[in-house]
């Protein structure tokens, strides 16, 4: 007996009744769809690729030009001599030995005010692209008066005229030229110090004439600097004031304060701090060795502990050790890196992957219920592949037109090539267009939902809840029997 007169005598196979059972052929379907899950998997892996590479080349540009700056300080730095006693036991009697160290005092600014013109840009490399600035930075500000009175250290061991002042950065490559120095209306120039000094990650220093008793002194320190991805400011005055402006539309401030005033407009902004030293970890002026003081890093780790002695200008006896070593959470950040790049939101996408799988797989179901056309799960599985293939096109797209132009262009593509594989199936133009409508709304929703940001859970959750409410109402329509019932022709 051939399959066709098993057919008409009621006899059918185990695939004929999965193919033909709404029931059995949801399950299918739900099945498949948990499939459809790895490949989905592995194109976010592949997304995650192409953002790693993305970074590599991003690390590689600012090498070459510049990276994150930090630009810390200015430090007032006196070195005096102290004597060391050293006991030690020969022959039973005790022998004290002593020597001369150097030590040094270090003061930090009364006041500092900080004027920085940045000018970001991109700088492609291949396909990919990383934020660079160049910058003008301006810092003056007033020491106060010196009273050895209150550093307790004998006058006559401290060094005036070694006296140096100390400006911090993050990497040298990005001066433009040598920063200039104005003391006291006198001209000095900076020079870079690769040993003796370890308070910032890379030292500037200059020597200076100074003199016990000599009043308030003032400084004006300019340079130009070149960097990457952001600007940060180390604020370390007893008050510090920070004024920056630049042509980006979308910075975004982090670090200890946010602005006090801002304006961002359509292609410039401009921000402006005022900090007073309540809040810093360090005092304004302490002594002993030389030790970092700031440590800056891209994943935000705390630095050690900062050891050294420090005494309070009005508390002459008071040297306690300060809590730790600043770090990122103590400075003023200016970033100009957009806010989600195209990886970050294709991630996104992919992540709704399942949902638009499942609820096209279900309307798909629907119309052929309601149709009464038979749709083969092979075509399922097609369907699904060219769902699945819609975020790879998103991927590749993005890369060289941006996220808006490839998603528009990756999901008109697969919204037409599964309608049209539709309107084969069927050979109904009605049901092509429905499902193709359908898949549009989808696609449409998953857009919006990117837009919203702060409000695409609630957004989801309601959207998600009235496609559910749809579907509940739709199923009632359904006689569900009917092709368990009496099997229509395929």
């Amino acid at each position: 007996m051939d399959n066709n007169n098993s057919f008409h005598n009621g006899q059918y196979s185990l695939f004929d009744k999965i193919t033909n059972s709404t029931v059995l052929k949801l399950f299918v379907i739900l099945f498949l769809s948990l499939i459809l899950l790895i490949p989905l998997s592995l194109i976010e892996d592949l997304i995650e690729e192409r953002k790693t590479r993305e970074q590599e080349v991003s690390d590689g540009i600012a090498l070459n030009w510049g990276q994150d700056q930090v630009v810390s300080g200015p430090i007032l730095a006196i070195p005096y001599q102290q004597t060391i006693r050293e006991s030690s036991e020969k022959n039973q009697n005790t022998i004290v030995q002593e020597h001369q160290e150097m030590k040094w005092i270090f003061i930090l600014p009364r006041t500092c005010n900080i004027m920085a013109k940045v000018d970001p840009q991109h700088l492609s490399r291949g396909i990919y692209e990383s934020v660079v600035y160049g910058s003008h930075i301006k810092l003056e500000g007033t020491f106060s008066k010196i009273d050895p009175k209150n550093l307790e250290i004998p006058e006559e061991n401290i060094d005036w005229k070694s006296s140096k002042i100390i400006l911090g950065l993050e990497d040298f490559k990005g001066l433009g030229k040598r920063p200039t120095l104005s003391w006291n209306n006198s001209q000095f120039t900076f020079d870079p110090d690769l040993h003796s000094f370890k308070l910032f990650h890379q030292n500037l220093v200059s020597n200076i004439p100074l003199a016990a008793g000599q009043n308030e002194q003032h400084f004006t320190i300019e340079l130009d600097l070149k960097g990457s991805r952001s600007l940060n400011f180390l604020p370390l005055g007893e008050q510090t004031n920070i004024q920056a402006e630049g042509n980006w539309a979308n910075p975004s401030f982090t670090g200890a304060f946010l602005p006090d005033k801002r304006n961002t407009q359509t292609s410039s902004f401009s921000a402006s701090w005022e900090i007073p030293s309540f809040s810093r970890k360090i005092p304004q002026q302490w002594t002993g060795d030389i030790q970092p003081i700031y440590h800056f890093d891209e994943n935000n780790r705390i630095g050690d502990g900062f050891n050294a002695q420090r005494t309070d200008q009005t508390a002459p006896a008071a040297k306690v050790a300060a809590d730790e070593r600043l770090t990122n959470s103590d400075m003023i950040s200016i970033h100009f890196l957009p806010d989600v790049n195209n990886y970050q939101k294709t991630t996104r996408v992919t992540k709704y992957g399942i949902l638009v799988i499942v609820l096209t797989f279900t309307s798909l179901l629907f119309t052929e219920v309601i149709k009464k056309k038979r749709v083969h799960i092979i075509q399922y599985i097609l369907i699904g592949v060219a769902m699945v293939l819609f975020y790879t096109l998103l991927l590749a797209l993005s890369e060289h037109l941006g996220f808006n132009p490839a998603y528009l262009i990756a999901s008109m593509a697969t919204v037409l090539l599964i309608g049209s594989f539709i309107r084969s199936i069927t050979k109904d133009w009605k049901s092509a267009l429905l499902l193709s409508a359908i898949l549009a709304i989808f696609y449409l929703f998953i857009y919006i939902l990117m837009q919203l940001r702060d409000y695409s859970l609630i957004a989801g959750t309601i959207g998600i809840f009235i496609i559910l409410a749809i579907l509940m109402r739709v199923s009632t329509k359904i006689n569900w029997y009917q092709f368990d019932n009496n099997h229509a022709d395929q």
